[in-house]
């Protein structure tokens, strides 16, 4: 089976005049732009990019291509030996990205999952001459095995772990068997793929096309460890309990909605229902849909001189011209004439009446002496300057570049100036008692299901509250707050200007990085903005290049976008869930989202109690997507996103969790859908088709599923404020009297987090966490080699504590959990 490659734009301002940036958007869009002459949309440059198959060999190397001016950021997918994708680019950028260490691959040579029985890779030698170790400590490990069904076709996932993966020479292999069923034996051999991020050994997983459901699996490393394992199945087929009401109302977007027509919904919403919602604005004003007005005069070469208005262009910057004037007499001095907004550069001569003027002198001369309508005047980018001005033609006119719109743009002035962000608040009861639950959208603004999907689930929200039981029970026990649009300004720019654009307007670039060929890439990623695992930390994910598609702005916090949600969640402590809502990838995750490359030190991971508390969430809510048409995001998709995608230093989930504690999870809605005619899973897009293939890709279906699950989220925050039963918990095996040593571990009636000692003591919240094995894996295992007593209790992820035991007195009962594990001495 081969998955589709989903395109990304792979863009390289570094080293080029422009820019060339494509990507699949709706029909009639120009995902190139038509803003201006200064971008590279020339005929004789479409004609030298062709597309290439990348590899990165992990988070570390997209760090450092990142850091170089290249846009390679979502439909991202994490391979055996790195991260792959596809670029649209020049010759000079491949044999750029080739000095980098990026790999070019052929035409369609990029990593497949193999549906073939290959009877193992280098098994049955090895076997030969290893032997199951001694030691309780196996050597291989089943991580999950995962079931699943999507348009009639069934799919096994497998996970698995060995001691030994790190060994490179030779590389350890692993060898997968299953079932056809309970009782039958063990077949199929395939070969497990090893993946490795950053130099570091993940883990070995596969998927695999299947068309009988397996009981169990076998795994068998090439230094001969041998472990099996239950296979479970991965997500529900139950009916969406909200939508199973036939008088459930739905599929209310019809289309792609702009920010002023999100935020006018809003506050229609909140004026139609004043009962359940209302409108909370945010304090902090966005840059604006605006810029300076430029001009770039005389090429490229030393010669060049870009200018720029100090007003922005709708407050009179586009009224200026400028005018480098040739004067026939001999030995004149530079000089500056302003009229109105007229500027008039008077050349300087030499004896023999020629101009003298460079360009460093005429920048500086306008920067000096416009009159103030000039605020920056300097050399083509790293150019020093040292070549003589030109005259031109006749006066030059500055421009915005926001008057030419984009092919396929929707009708309407957008208004200029900053923007305050509206957050339309639903709740029966906003009083500060009920879980908040915060829907956050385009922080890129390229990425417009995610706004749809919000707006969806706003609507299902206030229809449906007063004729659906289930509906009912979210408003009244949740209190949710939606941003639509989290990028307005950005969002605008893709809508308008520039299809692909990621980032907000705000520009941060010195002059090097300002002519104005390099304004599609000036802004800050805001989901690299954040204080908890910044590229500011040494976290990798996060680019100091202004220009760069994940560039993290001059500080921690420096953009009013992410001061918002920090004001929010600070004003509004209620707020104990939330969503970040991406797209294309089709992944669900959390914490942790950052590592450090070198030696891949990753954020915190949170609590096990914590891990599957989520791992519970989210079968929850993909289960609720996959109810809509089949759509399922397979298991590899899920996690912590720094283990299932990249590392992406400064992501406001990062800072949400660990300072605040609230459950924050990141959404790539759309990605891969399962195609049952080409047996191949097809790849998505951040602007698919509203109506396109209804089955396969489409903004309007990805739109309804998704919003399935946001409702079924809203239902988890629900069912965590009501849940006041404390959880249960037992080590397993219990206690008792064993002939020799024996391994043990603790389970949970529910996700919570276990607190242990095994010294005697009383067991408090500064004891130790019960762990996982290992990243994605279960509970650890405890080798018992003489007479230990366990004490311990647990704490589910809402707060309540196993037979109310109260961890932070020195209370006589001592009603923590204990158990004896008794070794007999031989």
């Amino acid at each position: 089976m081969r998955r589709s490659q989903r395109r990304i734009a792979l863009l390289a301002l570094s080293t080029l005049v422009g820019s060339i940036l494509v990507t699949t958007g709706p029909a009639g869009a120009d995902p190139t732009g038509s803003s201006a002459a200064a971008s590279r949309s020339q005929p004789e440059d479409r004609e030298s990019v062709r597309l290439v198959h990348v590899r990165l060999t992990g988070a570390d190397m997209l760090d450092k291509v990142a850091a170089a001016g290249f846009d390679l950021e979502h439909g991202l997918r994490r391979v055996p030996n790195g991260i792959e994708g596809e670029a649209v680019v020049t010759a000079e950028q491949a044999t750029e990205l080739t000095a980098m260490g990026v790999e070019l691959l052929g035409d369609d040579a990029g990593f497949a999952w193999s549906n073939e029985a290959d009877g193992g890779i280098g098994i049955g030698a090895a076997s030969a001459r290893a032997a199951q170790p001694a030691s309780h400590d196996a050597t291989v490990r089943v991580v999950r095995a995962d079931w699943f069904t999507t348009k009639g076709q069934g799919f096994l996932y497998v996970e698995a772990r060995t001691t030994e993966g790190q060994q490179a020479d030779p590389i350890v292999g692993m060898q997968l068997e299953n079932d056809s069923g309970k009782g039958t034996p063990f077949g199929f051999a395939r070969t497990m793929s090893r993946f490795v991020d950053s130099g570091q050994y993940m883990f070995h997983r596969n998927l695999f096309k299947l068309d009988v459901r397996p009981n169990k699996i076998k795994l068998t490393s090439s230094t001969g460890g041998v472990a099996t394992g239950v296979v479970s199945n991965w997500l529900e087929d139950a009916p969406p309990p909200l939508t199973a009401n036939p008088s459930y109302k739905s599929d209310f977007v019809d289309g792609y909605r702009h920010p002023q027509q999100l935020y006018s919904r809003a506050m229609e919403i909140a004026r139609q229902y004043p009962d359940i919602a209302e409108i909370v604005y945010l304090p902090n004003q966005t840059n604006g849909y605006q810029r300076k007005a430029q001009a770039q005069i005389g090429g490229t070469g030393q010669a060049a001189v870009v200018v720029t208005s100090a007003a922005w262009g709708h407050q009179g910057g586009n009224d200026i011209t400028v005018d480098f004037v040739d004067r026939p007499d001999a030995n004149l001095p530079l000089a500056v004439e302003v009229t109105g907004k007229a500027v008039r550069v008077l050349l300087a001569t030499d004896a023999s009446g020629a101009p003298t003027s460079t360009a460093a002198e005429v920048a500086e001369a306008l920067r000096t002496r416009s009159a103030g309508l000039i605020d920056r005047a300097h050399p083509y980018r790293t150019n020093e300057g040292t070549g003589i001005v030109a005259p031109t033609a006749g006066p030059v006119a500055l421009t915005d570049f926001l008057d030419q719109k984009r092919v396929g743009a929707p009708e309407g002035e957008v208004p200029r100036g900053p923007a305050t962000i509206p957050v339309l608040r639903i709740g029966k009861h906003r009083d500060g008692k009920k879980p908040g639950v915060l829907i956050q959208a385009q922080d890129h603004a390229r990425e417009w299901v995610p706004a749809t999907t919000s707006l969806e689930s706003a609507e299902r929200l206030v229809h449906n509250y007063r004729s659906d039981r289930e509906t009912k029970k979210i408003v009244e026990n949740t209190d949710v707050f939606f941003i639509l649009s989290n990028n307005p300004d950005g969002a605008n720019y893709s809508f308008y200007n520039f299809a692909s654009q990621r980032k907000n307007m705000t520009n941060h670039c010195p002059d090097a990085s300002a002519d104005p060929a390099q304004r599609n890439s000036w802004g800050v990623d805001l989901n690299r903005n954040y204080r908890v695992g910044s590229g500011h930390d040494g976290y990798a994910g996060g680019s100091t290049n202004c220009v760069s598609g994940t560039y993290q702005g001059p500080g921690e916090l420096s953009e009013p976008e992410s001061k918002n949600i920090i004001w929010l969640v600070e004003k509004y402590k209620n707020i104990k869930f939330m969503m970040s809502v991406h797209s294309n990838g089709g992944q669900l995750f959390w914490q942790p989202g950052a590592y450090i490359a070198d030696g891949r030190i990753t954020t915190p991971r949170p609590p096990l109690g914590d891990e599957a508390f989520y791992w519970q969430s989210a079968a929850r809510i993909l289960s609720q997507v996959k109810a809509h048409r089949e759509t399922v995001v397979t298991p590899e998709n899920v996690g912590g996103s720094s283990d299932v995608l990249y590392s992406s230093a400064g992501n406001v989930r990062e800072d949400l969790y660990h300072t605040y504690g609230i459950y924050a999870f990141g959404w790539e809605v759309g990605g891969s859908v399962y195609n049952p005619a080409t047996g191949d899973w097809q790849g998505g897009s951040f602007q698919p088709e509203w109506d396109g293939n209804p089955e396969l890709v489409s903004g309007h279906a990805e739109t309804m599923e998704y919003a399935n699950g946001i409702m079924e989220m809203f239902r988890v925050a629900a069912d965590w404020g009501r849940d006041n039963k404390n959880p249960t918990s037992q080590l397993v095996p219990g206690a008792g009297r064993y002939s020799g040593p024996v391994d043990v571990h603790f389970e949970t009636s529910e996700p919570a987090t276990i607190y242990y000692t095994t010294d005697g003591s009383r067991p408090t919240l500064q004891s130790p966490r019960y762990a996982a094995t290992e990243f994605r894996e279960p509970g650890q295992v405890f080798h018992v080699t003489e007479t230990t007593t366990f004490r311990w209790f647990s704490v589910d992820s809402a707060g309540n504590i196993e037979k109310n035991y109260d961890p932070t007195k020195n209370d006589k009962r001592n009603n923590y959990r204990t158990a004896t594990i008794k070794i007999a001495k031989r």
